[in-house]
C-alpha cells in the first residue's frame, strides 16, 4: 500500500479512504507520482494520462529487455521478423492496464481521461488491424519475434464530412508525443536509392545517388498473462547529410534543405495518394525503405549473437504481410550478394528458406506492380537482382512445362505486355517457402485461380491459415459487461482459451441467460446512442435494430448495396406508414481511399440519403441512417459491442476472409453475409441456422460473368429494384443537383462489376427474415449466444499456433 495527496488519489479506487491508503503497487504508484510531480500542470487531464501511462511504460520497459535478453539465449528457437506497411494498434493504455493486471486499481473516472489518448494511427483497415492482432499474440504465446514497419507522423488521414462530402487532414497523433515507444538511437541502417551499379556479373557493386537514414523506435506491446512484450520497431526516415553545405555556403539556404523534407516525407503518411506519379514514387520508396532498415536490423542482430551469415534461413523468418514488402526479396539477395559476399546459389537458398508470404486479395487488379523503369531509376541493383531470379525461376518453370510459353509469360516475374511492370506477388510467391491464404474459400480459389499456375509448379507452398482476432481487446476490453456475464455463466477461463467459449451454447436457451444477455446490448447500445447524439446531434432508438457496416468503404465490400436496401425499406415505409415496423438505425463507419473518387460518391450518397431519411416525419423512428466519421479502433471498441446484425455482404469470392465479422459475432451480433471469405468457417462453427445468408455463390459469380451479365435484366423484372434506381437517377436524395450520382447508376445500371443487381432481391429476403427474428427477442437472444459461442476457433493465438506450425517452422 501506498499513501498518495491529490490530485493522484483521484485517479485510483481507495481502500480506506479516510487513510488515503490506496490498493495500488507501490512501485507503479511511486512512478505516476514522480512524472506528475515534474509537471507544472499536475491537475491537468493531460498531465494525469501522461503520468499514467509513462508509469506503464516503464514497467512494460522492463519486461520488454528481459523478454529480448531471453530471446537472444534461445539457440534453438527461430526469431518472426513481421513486415507490414501498417499496424492498426488502437489505443495502448486500457490493454497496457490489462496486461500489468491494473485495471481493478484504476478509479471510474480517468475512463475520461483515456478518451484523450489519440489512437497511433499507424494503419488503415483490416490488414493492419490483422498484424496488431498479431503482435498481442506473439507476447502472449512466447514466440521471439519482431514487426516492423513505418512511423507515420500523420497516419492515412483524419476523416472529416463537410457537407456529405468526405474531406482528408492530417491526423496529429503525435502532437504531444507518443508514451508507448522507445527511441533506439543506437540502431541506425543507411537506405539508398538512385545511382548506378558497376563491377563484373560475380561482383557488382551499387552507388546510390541518395542517401537516407533510417533510426528506430520500438513500440512495445504486452503479452496477457505473461511477462513477455512484443516488439514493433517502427523505423523513422531522416537525410544522411543535415545540410547541403556547398549550396547553403552560396546563399541557396532553401534548397540546401530539400533533401532533408525529402527524406521525411517517407514518414509523413500512410498510402500517399498514388493518382500522381510523385505519389507512387513515394509510395514504391516507403517500401523498400521498410525492407531495406528491418533486414539489415535482422542480419545485424543475427551476426551480433554469434551466428554465421550462412545460418540466416535457419534462425530467421521473413514474413511479408500482402505485397507491399515483397521487395524484401530482392534486397535480402542483395545485402547477401554484395555485402556478405555469397554465392547466388547460396544466397537465393537462404532466401527461399526465410521468406514466407500471406496473400489478402483475389482481384487480379488489386496485386501491386511496379514499372520497370520507376525501379531501374530508383533501385538499379534491385531490377538486376530481379533479373536474375526471374532467369532462374523460368528456367525450372521450362523443365517441367517445356513448350508452354503461355504459362512462362503468366510466371514471370516482368509483364511484358503495355509498360513493362514488375509483378510483387510473383516475386513473393517464387521466393517463399510458404504461401497462405486467409480463410478456407480464399485459399481455395487462390490456387485455382489467380496463382494456378504457381500451385502447379510448386503445390506444396500453398496452404491456408485463417484469421483470428484477439478476444483480449475485442470482448475483454471492449465488452466488459458482457465478459463479465459469460464469467458468471461458464467461468472464466475462456480467457485463456476461447475455445471455452463452447460451453455458452449449453445456456443459450437459458431464459435468465437470454434476459441478462440482451440487458447488457441494452446498455451498450445506449452508449453507442449516446455517442451519435453528442457527435453528430441525431437521436436514434435504441429498442431498433442496430444494423452496423463499418469497413474501409470501397466498391467490392457493398456499402452500396446496404444503401439500396435503406432506400428501398424508405419507400416501403413512406408507402405504408402504419404497417408493423421493426425499427432500424443503419450505422456506416469507414474511410475512402483519397484518390477513390467512386468509394467519395457512395459516402456522399449515405449522407445524402440520411439526410431525407432522417427529417422525413413520416418515418420518425421506424429507419435512421447514421454515418459516423474517422473510423478507428476505439471508435470499432464502442460500435461493436452495441452492434445487432453485422453487415458482411462482399460479392462472393471477393473478400479474402475479414475479421470485423469475427468481431461483431464475438459480441453478439448476428451476420447477414454472402458465402465468401471467413463467413463460410464461421457458419460452420455456430451453424448457419444462426446466420442470414444470401446471394450467389462464387461458382454461380463466376458463371455468371462467363456468359455475360446484364443488371438491366434484374432491374427490369423488380419493380422495387427499379424504384430505388430511379429514386437515385431522378435527383430524390439529391434534388440540389439531380445529376450527382449519374456515375454509380451508370455503374450499376451499365456494368455492375460486383453483382448488386443480382443479390439484390436475396438480399432483402434476409432483411425480411432480420425484421422477423427480431420481433422474437428470446430467439434472437438464443442465436446471439451461439454466435459467441461458436467463435472459439477464430482466436488469433490458434492462428499464431498454425503459423509457428505451418508456416514459420516449416523446412525451406
Amino acid at each position: 500500500m501506498t499513501r498518495l495527496a491529490n490530485p493522484l488519489s483521484k485517479l485510483f479506487k481507495s481502500t480506506v479512504n479516510a487513510q488515503n491508503t490506496l490498493n495500488v503497487p507501490n512501485e507503479f504508484a511511486s512512478l505516476v507520482a514522480r512524472t506528475l510531480s515534474q509537471r507544472s500542470d499536475s491537475d491537468s487531464p493531460e498531465a494525469k494520462l501522461q503520468a499514467v501511462s509513462e508509469a506503464c511504460r516503464t514497467l512494460l520497459a522492463d519486461r520488454w529487455a528481459r523478454t529480448q535478453q531471453a530471446d537472444a539465449k534461445r539457440q534453438g528457437a527461430r526469431r518472426v521478423h513481421y513486415l507490414s506497411m501498417e499496424f492498426l494498434m488502437g489505443r495502448a493504455l486500457t490493454n497496457a492496464l490489462a496486461a500489468l493486471e491494473l485495471n481493478d486499481t484504476i478509479s471510474p473516472d480517468f475512463g475520461a481521461l483515456v478518451e484523450r489518448e489519440p489512437d497511433a494511427a499507424l494503419g488503415n483497415g483490416g490488414l493492419g488491424r490483422l498484424a496488431a492482432c498479431f503482435l498481442d499474440s506473439f507476447a502472449t504465446l512466447g514466440l521471439p519475434s519482431f514487426g516492423y514497419g513505418l512511423r507515420y507522423e500523420h497516419g492515412m488521414f483524419a476523416q472529416r464530412i463537410q457537407g456529405g462530402r468526405q474531406t482528408e487532414v492530417p491526423d496529429t497523433w503525435l502532437k504531444n508525443g507518443n508514451p508507448w515507444e522507445l527511441f533506439r538511437p543506437e540502431l541506425q541502417y543507411e537506405v539508398g536509392f538512385g545511382g548506378a551499379v558497376s563491377g563484373h556479373p560475380q561482383s557488382r557493386h551499387w552507388v546510390p545517388s541518395e542517401r537516407l537514414v533510417a533510426r528506430a523506435y520500438d513500440f512495445i506491446v504486452p503479452g496477457h498473462n505473461t511477462e513477455r512484450v512484443s516488439t514493433l520497431r517502427q523505423w523513422q526516415a531522416s537525410a544522411a547529410d543535415p545540410i547541403d553545405y556547398l549550396a547553403f555556403s552560396r546563399g541557396e539556404h532553401a534548397s540546401a534543405g530539400q533533401h532533408v523534407q525529402r527524406a521525411a516525407s517517407l514518414n509523413w503518411v500512410l498510402y500517399p495518394d498514388d493518382s500522381t506519379a510523385a505519389g507512387r514514387e513515394l509510395r514504391l520508396k516507403q517500401e523498400f525503405f521498410l525492407v531495406s532498415a528491418s533486414l539489415q536490423d535482422m542480419i545485424a542482430r543475427h551476426l551480433r549473437e554469434g551466428r554465421s551469415i550462412e545460418y540466416l534461413g535457419k534462425h530467421n523468418a521473413v514474413h511479408l504481410n500482402d505485397t507491399h514488402p515483397a521487395l524484401s526479396v530482392a534486397e535480402l539477395m542483395r545485402l547477401l550478394l554484395d555485402e556478405h559476399g555469397l554465392a547466388w546459389q547460396a544466397a537465393w537458398r537462404i532466401t527461399r528458406e526465410a521468406t514466407s508470404y500471406t496473400n489478402h486479395t483475389l482481384m487480379p487488379e488489386a496485386l501491386e506492380t511496379w514499372p520497370v523503369r520507376m525501379l531501374e531509376a530508383l533501385l538499379p541493383r534491385h531490377l538486376e537482382v530481379i533479373y536474375s531470379i526471374n532467369q532462374f525461376v523460368l528456367d525450372e518453370v521450362r523443365a517441367k512445362f517445356p513448350d508452354d510459353d503461355a504459362r512462362v509469360q503468366r510466371m514471370s516475374l516482368i509483364d511484358e505486355v503495355g509498360e513493362r511492370r514488375v509483378r510483387m506477388a510473383n516475386l513473393a510467391i517464387v521466393a517463399s517457402s510458404r504461401v497462405n491464404g486467409v480463410s478456407a474459400l480464399h485459399s481455395e480459389l487462390m490456387v485455382q485461380t489467380i496463382f494456378s499456375d504457381f500451385a502447379a509448379m510448386w503445390p506444396e507452398r500453398f496452404i491456408n491459415v485463417t484469421n483470428g482476432v484477439t478476444a483480449r481487446r475485442w470482448l475483454a476490453q471492449a465488452n466488459p459487461k458482457l465478459s463479465a456475464l459469460i464469467d458468471r455463466n461458464i467461468g472464466a477461463a475462456w480467457r485463456g482459451d476461447l475455445t471455452k467459449l463452447r460451453a455458452l451454447s449449453a445456456n443459450a436457451k437459458d431464459a435468465q441467460l437470454g434476459a441478462d444477455f440482451m440487458a447488457v446490448k441494452l446498455e451498450n447500445k445506449q452508449r453507442l446512442a449516446d455517442h451519435i447524439r453528442r457527435e453528430l446531434g441525431i437521436a436514434v432508438n435504441v429498442n431498433s435494430v442496430f444494423d452496423v457496416q463499418i469497413k474501409r468503404i470501397h466498391e467490392y465490400k457493398r456499402q452500396l448495396l446496404n444503401v439500396l436496401h435503406v432506400i428501398a425499406r424508405y419507400q416501403a415505409i413512406i408507402a405504408n406508414p402504419n404497417a408493423a415496423w421493426t425499427p432500424r438505425t443503419v450505422i456506416f463507419s469507414g474511410k475512402a481511399a483519397s484518390a477513390y473518387v467512386m468509394a467519395k460518391q457512395i459516402i456522399q450518397l449515405i449522407h445524402d440519403v440520411g439526410r431525407v431519411v432522417n427529417s422525413d416525419s413520416r418515418v420518425g423512428d421506424k429507419l435512421k441512417v447514421v454515418f459516423l466519421p474517422n473510423y478507428s479502433v476505439s471508435l470499432a471498441e464502442v460500435i461493436l459491442p452495441a452492434a445487432d446484425l453485422s453487415e458482411q455482404i462482399s460479392t462472393a469470392g471477393t473478400e479474402a476472409s475479414g475479421t470485423g465479422n469475427m468481431k461483431f459475432a464475438l459480441n453478439g451480433a448476428l451476420t447477414v453475409g454472402t458465402w465468401d471469405g471467413a463467413n463460410i468457417e464461421m457458419a460452420e462453427q455456430m451453424g448457419i441456422e444462426n446466420m442470414f445468408v444470401f446471394g450467389l455463390r462464387t461458382d454461380a459469380v463466376a458463371q455468371m460473368k462467363s456468359v455475360g451479365y446484364d443488371p438491366k435484366l434484374y432491374i427490369e423484372e423488380n419493380a422495387q429494384l427499379k424504384g430505388v434506381i430511379d429514386a437515385i437517377a431522378e435527383g430524390v436524395f439529391s434534388w440540389d443537383e439531380p445529376d450527382r450520382y449519374r456515375s454509380i447508376v451508370q455503374s450499376l445500371t451499365q456494368r455492375d462489376p460486383y453483382l448488386l443487381m443480382a443479390d439484390f432481391a436475396d438480399y432483402l429476403r434476409a432483411q425480411n427474415e432480420v425484421d422477423a427474428l427480431y420481433q422474437q427477442p428470446k430467439a434472437w437472444a438464443e442465436r446471439a449466444i451461439r454466435n459467441v459461442a461458436g467463435m472459439g476457433f477464430f482466436s488469433v493465438d490458434r492462428t499464431i499456433g498454425e503459423y509457428i506450425e505451418k508456416v514459420w517452422r516449416a523446412p525451406g
